[in-house]
């Protein structure tokens, strides 16, 4: 699993690190230490749901959050289509999850890094829709952006959810978890 963000405090309650804030909730809830430091990324091992995984956090920025996780997949054999990211999406509603498998990047410039490093796109994605700026801002100011009041009273169901969802996918495979969390408004949902 990898939570994609950008790296350093500047950045770390920002939108475009909501894959960070997942990974580092899944790091909570099971008790995984990012004890690791490799290959410009610091990860964790650990067990979900009797599943082992490797958990990481890129610790280049976005557009270069490939070659780390390239690097480290290959040193750990692991492959691009057993590989779960984690990330904010603009083309999402605030409060929606979705899961896909495969697919392009969609603008998103994390994910056309991984692709770029590993030569495609062979992997599910967990997006976590930050929805598009209101205020008419451009794209970057609102991913590098600060969730609004309204907006952050709801984001710990929202991480919690993305966490339920990641387990999901990691125990009964990207179809049940597009089954379950794909098109749920998290928003008003319990």
């Amino acid at each position: 699993m990898v939570g994609l963000g950008n790296p350093g405090n500047t950045y770390q309650d920002t939108r475009h690190n909501a894959g960070f804030m997942v990974a580092d909730k899944i790091a909570q809830d099971f008790s995984i230490e990012f004890n690791n430091q490799k290959f410009d990324s610091v990860f964790g091992r650990g067990i979900v749901e009797d599943v082992e995984i490797l958990l990481a956090k890129p610790l280049a920025f976005m557009n270069r959050s490939g070659p780390p996780v390239q690097k480290l997949a290959h040193y750990f054999r692991i492959q691009c289509e057993d590989m779960l990211v984690i990330h904010d999406d603009i083309d999402l509603a605030y409060g929606r999850l979705k899961i896909k498998e495969k697919g392009g990047h969609g603008g998103h410039n994390g994910i056309r890094s991984l692709m770029d490093a590993f030569g495609g796109g062979d992997f599910v994605r967990l997006r976590i829709g930050v929805g598009r700026s209101e205020a008419g801002e451009g794209v970057t100011g609102h991913v590098l952006g600060r969730f609004s009041a309204a907006q952050s009273q709801l984001l710990a169901r929202i991480i919690t959810s993305a966490r339920d969802a990641a387990v999901t996918i990691l125990s009964q495979g990207a179809k049940v978890g597009m089954n379950l969390f794909n098109g749920k408004d998290l928003k008003i949902s319990e």
